[in-house]
């Protein structure tokens, strides 16, 4: 049971990590600094998109737009996170 507990934590911890890359390049994309004719940073781009983006789009409908500024990845952040926390007790509860 601690085993899955360490899987579970794990795979959370690395999508958290494409969260952030995914946010990261977005910036990096709107001023300018890359350039998403650059193959690798395409690539990067997407593979980051497609992982995030069907956890995000529904944060995306529900909040209204706040202009340039997007929320929804720290919304999700959170929400994981929170996720992460209740899974943890409950399988700890059930271990001990």
């Amino acid at each position: 049971m601690i085993d899955i507990l360490w899987l579970f934590n794990t795979l959370i911890e690395l999508y958290l990590y494409v969260i952030i890359a995914n946010a990261v390049l977005s910036w990096l994309v709107a001023f300018n600094v890359v350039n998403t004719s650059n193959r690798l940073v395409y690539s990067i781009m997407d593979a980051t998109y497609r992982l995030t983006e069907p956890a995000l789009r529904p944060i995306r409908q529900v909040i209204p737009n706040l202009g340039g500024l997007d929320i929804s990845p720290l919304i999700l952040w959170v929400g994981i996170t929170f996720i992460q926390r209740v899974v943890n007790r409950i399988l700890i509860s059930m271990i001990y």
